[in-house]
């Protein structure tokens, strides 16, 4: 059996970036590597994901409950794994880094329900992906901490740079906030490893986070 590693954060928070460095440090140490990020996007497995992104089930994130916007992105995932990097895991010489995984679930769609509920979300999820589904459990998941206001600025830069329009997530102040407060909770109750990505008010160095990423993997990379 291979290595997962997941990488997850708030909207840009710089997951991509840190992904694509942590594939080439991997690949230039001699690791074979497959890099994913989810959802995956232009597959027919994300259908269901991107017609809620986009805004066709509701405008706004609340307009479909956690639960039910959480089996898109779990169907999506056991699809890919199932057609595709299954075999890729099933190499114990192979890293597998993935941007965004269940960790996603476990931010945006917690953030939807009462502070009460958490913990019970949290169960259910990770039941649901890992032991009902038979999906592989990441070995290491780094969250990268962003604080919601740089995220919202940073969003905003990006699309007017690149014209992308942002999807129901981006878009929602609200959402970031909570999702902001949902992902301390599930790091700290489910012990990923938290890197801050900023300094004062604006995001830290890229380098910099990188060599934090291989110093907490270096455990794990041992072997």
């Amino acid at each position: 059996m291979g290595i997962l590693i997941t990488i997850d954060g708030l909207d840009a928070s710089g997951k991509e970036t840190q992904s694509k460095l942590l594939c080439e440090a991997l690949r230039a140490h001699g690791k074979r590597v497959r890099l994913l990020s989810f959802p995956m996007y232009g597959e027919q497995s994300a259908v269901p994901v991107e017609m809620y992104l986009s805004g066709a089930l509701g405008g706004d994130p609340e307009d479909t409950n956690a639960y039910a916007a959480s089996s898109f992105f779990s169907v999506d995932r056991y699809i890919s794994f199932r057609t595709d990097w299954c075999a890729d895991l099933a190499d114990p010489d192979t890293v597998v880094v993935t941007n965004r995984y269940t960790t996603a679930n476990a931010v945006h769609q917690l953030s939807k329900l009462p502070r009460e509920q958490w913990e019970e979300f949290l169960a259910w999820l990770w039941n649901f992906e890992f032991d009902r589904l038979g999906l592989p459990r990441p070995d290491c998941i780094l969250y990268l901490e962003m604080r919601p206001d740089i995220s919202r600025r940073l969003l905003a830069s990006r699309s007017a740079e690149t014209g992308r329009a942002q999807d129901i997530h981006e878009r929602s102040c609200d959402h970031l906030e909570r999702s902001y407060e949902a992902a301390l909770y599930a790091s700290e109750t489910l012990g990923w490893h938290k890197i801050s990505c900023y300094s004062g008010d604006d995001p830290r160095p890229i380098p910099d986070i990188h060599a934090e990423i291989m110093e907490v993997l270096a455990p794990y990379l041992a072997s």
